[in-house]
């Protein structure tokens, strides 16, 4: 068995949305690693994470919930935040808001999102992706989707001077880990083509950029190492 280095002993991370499958992907990695793990999730999915029982702490909350994010983050190293827009009520900026005013200075931040927030605007977006986010943008009026409010809430992470990090996410799979993913600064760069990445190496990106300094206030938008993409243009990729 490959042994996983121990980076996380003697740390306590916080995850912020635990109980979805990105999330439980980033308990799992980091109890791997050593890491004393909390997580916060909706009270009603706190099921979901049965199979950790005895080994995190689990607040069950909304997780824009400034009280609960606050005693949550408290004396983390790290949190890590899935940004998900639902609702109406400014869910995504409102925890991204709580994160940054609760966790303690100089904590990492790192954050999860899709490729279609984009940090300088020099992105280049497929007419698929493009599709994708004017059929998010419609959803709206359901109540049940608000893609702006996590622009919101990635332009104010940006704005920030906090350690921060903010993932972006290509489609992803299920499957075996394939190792980390690679990245790039901007979405259409030629490494990122085939816009795939195994779930369990989203998370794995997550936990990773906890110790990797060269990612604080960068937004790496990744593609799983194994595709097409990422072999025929290694030496591009910025990782």
């Amino acid at each position: 068995m490959e042994l996983i280095p121990q980076t996380g002993a003697g740390k306590k991370v916080c995850i912020v949305g635990a109980s979805g499958k990105l999330g439980r992907y980033m308990v799992k990695h980091a109890l791997d690693r050593g890491y004393e793990v909390v997580g916060v999730c909706r009270e009603k999915s706190v099921h979901k994470l049965a199979d950790y029982a005895g080994r995190i702490t689990v607040h069950g909350a909304f997780t824009n919930d400034r009280e609960v994010i606050a005693r949550a983050v408290d004396g983390c190293d790290a949190v890590l935040t899935v940004l998900v827009p639902w609702g109406v009520h400014d869910y995504a900026s409102g925890t991204a808001k709580a994160v940054m005013d609760f966790a303690k200075p100089g904590a990492r931040l790192v954050y999860s999102c899709g490729w279609h927030i984009t940090r300088d605007g020099r992105d280049r977006y497929k007419r698929g992706i493009k599709a994708a986010v004017a059929f998010a943008r419609f959803m709206k009026i359901t109540r049940l989707v608000d893609i702006a409010d996590q622009y919101r809430a990635t332009d104010m992470i940006f704005a920030s001077d906090t350690r921060w990090t903010v993932v972006r996410g290509s489609d992803l799979e299920e499957g075996p880990s394939q190792g980390l993913p690679v990245w790039s600064r901007h979405v259409g760069d030629p490494v990122l083509e085939s816009n795939l990445t195994r779930r369990t190496d989203f998370a794995l990106f997550m936990v990773a950029a906890v110790e990797d300094d060269s990612l604080v206030r960068e937004a790496p938008a990744i593609n799983g190492r194994l595709t097409p993409s990422a072999l025929a243009h290694q030496g591009e990729a910025a990782a």
